[in-house]
């Protein structure tokens, strides 16, 4: 999975704040996360460590559909 934050449109929200991938790499872009790092993540979001990914993305119909 690419989690490229210019896909999101939650980019340049309050969202972003408390998103995962702000967390972790700071304002960088993006990044590539795998399988078994996102379930990784999603773990720890579960139990409260980290903030959970934020990122939505626009399907090809233009809805919005949360990614993680």
């Amino acid at each position: 999975m690419t989690i490229d934050c210019d896909d999101c449109t939650m980019q340049a929200t309050t969202a972003c704040d408390d998103c995962v991938v702000t967390f972790l790499l700071g304002h960088h872009p993006g990044a590539e996360v795998g399988d078994a790092e996102l379930t990784a993540i999603s773990h720890l979001a579960e139990e409260g460590l980290v903030p959970p990914l934020r990122l939505v993305r626009s399907d090809e119909s233009g809805a919005e559909r949360w990614a993680g």
